[in-house]
C-alpha cells in the first residue's frame, strides 16, 4: 500500500491572538438601536403606553447591548505570515482561515455608531464571491488608525514587518472626485421614490401592528378630506407635484449621505482606492491586478440627463452592496474617462462604435416589450366586461402599448458589440442601460444559449464567463456565425474544438 504524503507543517504562527476594541461593547448595540429607532419609538410611544410595550422596548435594548458584550468576549483575530484567522460567535462558535495571497479586496467601513468612537469595521474579500452574507473575514470594530494598517497588511504582499509597524498614510493620486455640479443627477436615480416605498410601507405596517388609526391625527385628517373631495384635475397634479418635490429632495439627501466627499484614487500598492460617505463613511480598496474591466450604468432618466454611473468588474467584491462604485452618479464623459484612466487604455472602451445586431433581434425586443402589455390589458378588458372591474384599468394598459413599442425600440438600438485589442464590449438594456467592458485575458470560458424562437431566428446569446464581477456576460440576440466569430477571436483556441 502507497503511503500518504505527511501533512504539511503548520504556519508560524504570532505569539498573542489580538482582540477588538473594547468600545465594540458599546459601538455594535450603538448601530443596532440606531436602525431600531422608529420601531421603539412606535412600540414604547405611538398608541396607548401600556407595561407591556415598556418593558418590551427595554428589554429589546438590554439583549442587544448584552449580545454586543458576548460577541467581544468570543471574538479574537491573528495574522501570520500566510493567512487571516478570525474567531468568532456566541450561540454558533465560527472558525475562518484565509490565505493573505488570496486577498484581493479590503473594505473599511464606519458607520455613525463607530465614527462616534474613532473605530471602523475592516472586511477582507478573496477571489470568491461571497454567496452567502457574513462569510468572509469581517473585524468589527478596531481603531481607524489600525483598520488604515490591517489595509496595508493585507495588501502588501510578502511584507511581514509591516504587521508590527504602522507605515505612512498613502493618499494616492487622484483620479476623481466629487464636484457640487453632479448633485443635480441625484433626482434621477429614483431613489426618492423607493425611499418613499419603503417609508410609507413601513409606516402602514408599524400602525397595523399598533393599532393606530391616522384618522385620530388632524392634518391627516384634513389632506384626505380634501384629497377624496376635490376635483381630481387638481387633485392629481397637486399629489403627483408633491410626489416629485419630496422624491428629489430625498434622492439629494441620499446621495449626500452615501457620496459626500467622494475621491477615487490610485495608490502606490497597486490598488485604487474609494472613499465616500457622510454618515457612515466607506473605504474600498480594489487589486488592480485583479481588475477585469468596468460597467457603465445609464438608467433611463439618468441617461436622459447625460450622466452615468461607472462600477469595477473584479475578483473579490463579493455581493456587498455599492462596495464596487468607481463613479456615483456623474456626467457620462466623466464616467467615460475614470473608466479610461482606471484600465489604462486609450480610447476608452466604454465609448467604442458598437457592431449592430441583425434586424431580427429587434422583432424579438418589441414582441417581448409588447405582447405581455396587451394581453394584460385584453384580460382587463374582458374582467372589466364580465366581473365589473374599472374600466380605467384597461385603458391605462392601451395606452401602455405605445410606450411599449418605444421601449423596445429603444432596447434594440442599444444592443450591441465590439472587440478592440484588450477588452470585449458589450450593451444591452432600455430602462437600464449598461455598457461593459470585459478583459479578454480575464475570460475563462464561454457559455452559448439558443431558444426555440432564436433557433427560428437565426440568433443565439454568447455570455463570456469570468471569475470576476457577476460571473459572466452576454451577448445577446446576436446571429450564430457572428456570435460564434465573436468568441473564438475574443480568446483564440478556447472555443476551437467546439466549433470544429
Amino acid at each position: 500500500m502507497t503511503a500518504l504524503p505527511a501533512a504539511p507543517e503548520l504556519v508560524e504562527q504570532t505569539p498573542q491572538w489580538g482582540r477588538l476594541d473594547p468600545r465594540m461593547v458599546v459601538v455594535r448595540p450603538l448601530n443596532e438601536l440606531i436602525g431600531l429607532l422608529p420601531l421603539l419609538f412606535g412600540l414604547v410611544f405611538i398608541g396607548n403606553v401600556n407595561t407591556w410595550r415598556v418593558v418590551a422596548g427595554v428589554g429589546t435594548v438590554a439583549l442587544i447591548v448584552l449580545y454586543g458584550l458576548l460577541s467581544w468576549l468570543t471574538t479574537k483575530y491573528r495574522i501570520t505570515e500566510t493567512q487571516v484567522e478570525l474567531h468568532k460567535g456566541v450561540l454558533l462558535r465560527q472558525r475562518r482561515a484565509i490565505p493573505r495571497d488570496r486577498i484581493r479586496t479590503v473594505d473599511l467601513t464606519a458607520k455613525l455608531g463607530h465614527r462616534l468612537f474613532g473605530l471602523t469595521a475592516v472586511r477582507v474579500g478573496t477571489g470568491q464571491q461571497e454567496r452567502v452574507p457574513g462569510e468572509g473575514v469581517v473585524l468589527d470594530a478596531v481603531t481607524a488608525a489600525e483598520a488604515d494598517r490591517l489595509r496595508q497588511v493585507f495588501l502588501l504582499r510578502g511584507n511581514t514587518e509591516v504587521a508590527d509597524e504602522a507605515t505612512p498614510a498613502d493618499d494616492g493620486k487622484s483620479i476623481s472626485q466629487l464636484s457640487p455640479h453632479w448633485y443635480r443627477y441625484a433626482p434621477l436615480t429614483l431613489s426618492g421614490l423607493l425611499s418613499i416605498g419603503i417609508v410609507v410601507g413601513f409606516g402602514l405596517n408599524l400602525a397595523n401592528e399598533l393599532d393606530f388609526e391616522f384618522s385620530d391625527v388632524a392634518i391627516i385628517r384634513q389632506v384626505f378630506g380634501w384629497v377624496t373631495r376635490a376635483d381630481p384635475t387638481t387633485v392629481i397634479p397637486a399629489v403627483v407635484g408633491a410626489v416629485l418635490l419630496v422624491s428629489a429632495v430625498l434622492s439629494l439627501v441620499a446621495y449626500l449621505l452615501q457620496n459626500y466627499r467622494f475621491r477615487l484614487t490610485r495608490q502606490d500598492d497597486g490598488t485604487v482606492r474609494v472613499r465616500r460617505g457622510l454618515l457612515t463613511t466607506r473605504s474600498v480598496s480594489i487589486e488592480e491586478d485583479r481588475l477585469r474591466g468596468v460597467a457603465l450604468h445609464e438608467p433611463l432618466l439618468l441617461r436622459a440627463g447625460r450622466g452615468a454611473r461607472l462600477t469595477a468588474v473584479s475578483t473579490g467584491l463579493g455581493q456587498q452592496g455599492g462596495s464596487s462604485v468607481l463613479v456615483p452618479p456623474a456626467p457620462r464623459g466623466e464616467a467615460d474617462r475614470v473608466s479610461g484612466e482606471i484600465l489604462r487604455v486609450s480610447p476608452t472602451p466604454t465609448k467604442v462604435a458598437l457592431t449592430r445586431h441583425p434586424a431580427r433581434a429587434r422583432v424579438r425586443r418589441l414582441v417581448r416589450a409588447v405582447v405581455p402589455t396587451a394581453a394584460a390589458t385584453g384580460v382587463l378588458a374582458v374582467l372589466a366586461a364580465a366581473a365589473d372591474w374599472p374600466v380605467w384599468l384597461w385603458i391605462v394598459g392601451v395606452a401602455l402599448i405605445p410606450a411599449s413599442v418605444l421601449i423596445g425600440l429603444d432596447r434594440y438600438r442599444n444592443l450591441g458589440h465590439a472587440l478592440t485589442e484588450r477588452y470585449l464590449v458589450t450593451r444591452s438594456g432600455s430602462l437600464d442601460r449598461r455598457t461593459v467592458a470585459l478583459q479578454r485575458t480575464g475570460i475563462i470560458g464561454w457559455k452559448v444559449n439558443r431558444t426555440l424562437f432564436q433557433q427560428r431566428a437565426g440568433l443565439i446569446s454568447v455570455t463570456a464567463i469570468t471569475a470576476a464581477g457577476s460571473g459572466g456576460y452576454p451577448v445577446t440576440d446576436v446571429g450564430e456565425s457572428d456570435g460564434l466569430a465573436l468568441a473564438d477571436a475574443t480568446v483564440p483556441d478556447l472555443l476551437a474544438p467546439f466549433l470544429e
